[in-house]
Order: structure tokens, then C-alpha cells, then sequence
């Protein structure tokens, strides 16, 4: 998937790049460096993408600015399609203003579509997909199994899932998740859930995925050592007077990798029904809008 020409001077991408508030730190091109929230490039090798991606098409789910979309696109990817409605949608402190103009700067070829996560379907992103990324959404979502099934759905047969996330309760091996009822998890309302990487592999496995691994560092050692750090971290700031939130010790991130099974196109529970397309307006999607978005997820 080669790239066009970029259409915009230095100087005119570095005054517009300043006007916007970035969550990916990222490159435009001609040495002109977003301020980001986040730096893409520290957690990229964790996911453990194939450097070369010829062949694939990827849908990128929760884009954001698009770091990975371009990035897949880099990879050579014969596709890269992003989609997000959170951060597009001006629901809070972000705007597609990021990605609309990486994708200027680079001269990419990648699509979008604005699609909650909670309506996706292979017609509202345009097909299924050989790779698909689920970076940092998972644990906003109020119905979690509801929304991996929908991923599903848009995953081609035989095709790959990538999926980031919060994880809690690593002082277990049984699929377990922690409830946030209000602001426990960085004090941000928008975060729902916090499954541990077990609960997160019986949920794509209940979505109709197969072979989930968790390709982040897992082993009892490093759990353990993970938790110390994090304890010594939380005590240090309880004599400062900043204490974190209960549990933080027992928390992480993590990397899984799943498949849809090959061949397989069934329908799972009906949610590509004309009934279940539309969500119900008593049901509140990704990052629920009861709740005042505060801190992005990704």
C-alpha cells in the first residue's frame, strides 16, 4: 500500500500541528514530531506485529490519530481501514483533527469510518479483515463480550486479532475482572472494566475466537515482581500525600493474540441481525456518555 505525495509545507505542518491537542506522539514527516500523551513507539514492539504485511488488510479499531494505521501502512499492508467514534466524535477533549491531518502530512492511503465499536459490521467498515487491532479499548466498554463479538464478526476467517488492554487482578489465574464502579482506575470515568489476561482469553474464546496467547510478559515471576515494583511505587507516594488507587499493585497491561477460525463465517448470536444493528438507546456504548470522558484509553 504505497503512499502519496505529502501536501502540505513544513512550516504550514508545524503551526497546524501545534493548533492540535495529540494523544499519539508521532512523526509527520520532515521533522515535524507531534506532542502526544503517549508514545506508540514504546508499546509498539510489545504487540508484536510481522514487520512485513503485504497480503493483509487491517482494520484498526479505536484509531485515534491513526499512529498504527500508518504504521500498518508502512508495513506494506495491501488495506489498512481506521475507525473510531470516541475520539472523532468530539465526546471529549480529542477531535479527528489529529488523524485527518497525519493523514495530509504522510500522504496516506488509509480509509476511515466513524463506527461505534458497539455497530460494527463487515458493511459499516467496508468487509472483514485479515489483521485487526484492538488497542486500549477493550476496558471502556461496558459490555465487553457483546463488543468482542461484534469484533468478530468484522475478523476474517483465519484472520488475526490483536488486542491491548488494562489488566487487574493478577494476584490470580481464574478468569476474574474487577467492576469499576465510578472513578477507581486513574480517577477516569471512562474506564469500566479490569479483566485479568485469563478473563480476557475466556472472553475471546466465548466471542468465537481460538488460540488466544498472551504475548505480553506473563509468568508467575513476573507478575510478582510487577506487583512489588508497583507496591514500593504506591507506598512511596502514600508518604508523599499522592496516594494511587487501591489495587494498583495488582495491575498492568497486556498483549493477546487470537484467531477466528478458518472457514468459519456464522453469525454469533444473532448480532448481525436487522434487530441488533441498531443499539438500543438503553444501552450506552464505548466510553459511555453518562459518564464525563475525561482521559483517553489508549
Amino acid at each position: 500500500m504505497s503512499r502519496a505525495e505529502p501536501v502540505l509545507a513544513r512550516d504550514e505542518l508545524a503551526r497546524r500541528a501545534a493548533e492540535i491537542r495529540w494523544y499519539h506522539a508521532m512523526d509527520l514527516g520532515q521533522g515535524v514530531r507531534t506532542e502526544g500523551l503517549t508514545d506508540p513507539l514504546v508499546s509498539l514492539p510489545r504487540l508484536h506485529l510481522a514487520a512485513d504485511l503485504r497480503g493483509r488488510r487491517v482494520l484498526d479499531i479505536g484509531a485515534w490519530d491513526g499512529f498504527y494505521s500508518f504504521e500498518c501502512e508502512r508495513r506494506g499492508a495491501d488495506e489498512v481501514v481506521a475507525v473510531d467514534h470516541f475520539a472523532w466524535s468530539g465526546e471529549s477533549w480529542s477531535s479527528k483533527a489529529g488523524f485527518e491531518l497525519a493523514h495530509a502530512a504522510l500522504g496516506s492511503r488509509v480509509r476511515d469510518f466513524e463506527v461505534d465499536v458497539m455497530r460494527l459490521s463487515p458493511d459499516a467498515v467496508g468487509g472483514r479483515y485479515d489483521l485487526v487491532l484492538f488497542l486500549g479499548v477493550l476496558y471502556h466498554l461496558r459490555e465487553p463480550l457483546a463488543a468482542l463479538e461484534r469484533v468478530a464478526a468484522v475478523t476474517a476467517p483465519g484472520g488475526l486479532l490483536v488486542l491491548e488492554t488494562h489488566v487487574d487482578a493478577l494476584w490470580t489465574r481464574r478468569p476474574t475482572a474487577r467492576f469499576y464502579a465510578g472513578q477507581e482506575l486513574k480517577f477516569d470515568p471512562t474506564n469500566w472494566w479490569g479483566p485479568n489476561p485469563e478473563a480476557v482469553c475466556a472472553l475471546l474464546r466465548a466471542a468465537g475466537f481460538t488460540e488466544p496467547v498472551v504475548v505480553s510478559p506473563d509468568s508467575a515471576a513476573y507478575r510478582l515482581s510487577r506487583a512489588g515494583r508497583r507496591a514500593a511505587a504506591h507506598a512511596a507516594r502514600w508518604a508523599r500525600g499522592r496516594p494511587r488507587e487501591p489495587g494498583a499493585w495488582a495491575q498492568g497491561r497486556c498483549v493477546v493474540h487470537a484467531r477466528r477460525p478458518a472457514g468459519q463465517l456464522t453469525v454469533i448470536r444473532s448480532l448481525l441481525t436487522e434487530e441488533s444493528t441498531s443499539a438500543p438507546s438503553s444501552v450506552t456504548t464505548t466510553r459511555s456518555s453518562i459518564r464525563t470522558p475525561k482521559r483517553p484509553g489508549r
